[in-house]
């Protein structure tokens, strides 16, 4: 046996690299001295020539010698702060925006020459860095420090197969008031406590965003803050595109769109490419959500007002010093 893989090891380069009229002599030749049929000669030859190089493998394929790094250490470790600043974002938009990054933390003394590795030599090479590099560079990081955020969207099986289900390849008319929804939770890595909710609305044809703060996900809440849009967006609204939680899918909800004549959709279950444009506004690199509304944590004395319907009051909640506090309404 060992006389076997002896030879299998010794023509496996040669069998690799040869045309097919040669491939075939080799065969022969192994077919010959082991007895093996040419298929288990064939297949053994193509097994031998990927494993990698060691004891009495000297002529198999030798793996690939390691990439020279191109950039220092410094540019490293700058690149992980830039990119850890910019919510993590991938390489193609920070090839894109690493200037603007740069001036932006420079302006705000998070980036200060001389200091923490930051130069302007480091600089450079940040600016010339390509977005395949950026990904290379930042794979430690992304696997150690990736940014993920939790998922507070809870099905709604009774009422979800009686709405017609909207596909990202579907075709919408080419004017505004088609609007794709859906609620961010500013809670952090925990959904434990009380934490800021947004309720939030993209035109998919003009990207007009409307946002609006709710107290939480009840459909109480939800349809204040739909009624709210559909009188402050400056145009008609004539569809609602929605996931699959119960927060939108319920009777309530979809009564009021109906008698509002509102077309009503939702996305598959786990196809977030179905609502890819308000996806979009809620991460990065969009992240005007999480950006201008930061993760926060509230304290149970102090919850957030929900949406305000017209002509409402807001009301007044008094803390743990039994003072009053007055929530307004954003505008």
């Amino acid at each position: 046996m060992t006389s076997r893989a002896e030879v299998t090891t010794r023509y496996a380069k040669a069998y690799v690299k040869a045309s097919k009229k040669d491939k075939g002599r080799v065969l022969d030749q192994v077919v010959e001295v082991t007895g093996w049929s040419r298929d288990n000669a064939r297949r053994r030859l193509t097994a031998a020539a990927k494993r990698p190089p060691g004891s009495g493998r000297s002529v198999v394929k030798r793996p690939r010698k390691p990439r020279t790094p191109k950039y220092s250490y410094d540019a490293l470790k700058v690149l992980q702060k830039v990119w850890a600043a910019s919510g993590g974002q991938c390489g193609k938009y920070l090839a894109s925006s690493m200037a603007v990054q740069l001036d932006g933390l420079e302006r705000h003394g998070e980036l200060v020459f001389g200091r923490d590795r930051y130069a302007p030599e480091v600089r450079e090479e940040l600016l010339a860095m390509s977005a395949a590099s950026i990904d290379r560079y930042l794979r430690p990081a992304k696997a150690k420090d990736q940014i993920k955020g939790k998922s507070t969207t809870k099905p709604s099986p009774l009422l979800r197969s009686s709405v017609k289900i909207r596909k990202a390849t579907d075709e919408i008319d080419a004017a505004p008031g088609f609007f794709e929804g859906d609620t961010v939770a500013h809670c952090g890595p925990t959904l434990k406590g009380e934490f800021a909710r947004t309720l939030n609305l993209t035109c998919v044809h003009t990207g007009w965003t409307f946002t609006r703060t709710v107290r939480n996900n009840a459909h109480t809440h939800i349809l204040a803050g739909l009624k709210i849009a559909v009188r402050e967006v400056p145009f008609e609204v004539v569809g609602l595109d929605f996931d699959n939680g119960t927060e939108f899918l319920n009777k309530v909800v979809i009564a009021w769109a109906g008698e509002c004549e509102i077309f009503f959709t939702r996305s598959r279950p786990y196809k977030k490419n179905d609502q890819a444009t308000i996806e979009s506004k809620n991460n990065p690199p969009g992240a005007q959500v999480r950006v201008l509304l930061p993760l926060r944590h509230t304290r149970r004395t102090r919850r957030a007002q929900p949406a305000l319907a017209a002509g409402q009051r807001p009301a007044q909640l008094p803390d743990s010093d039994h003072q009053t506090h007055r929530v307004h309404q954003q505008r």
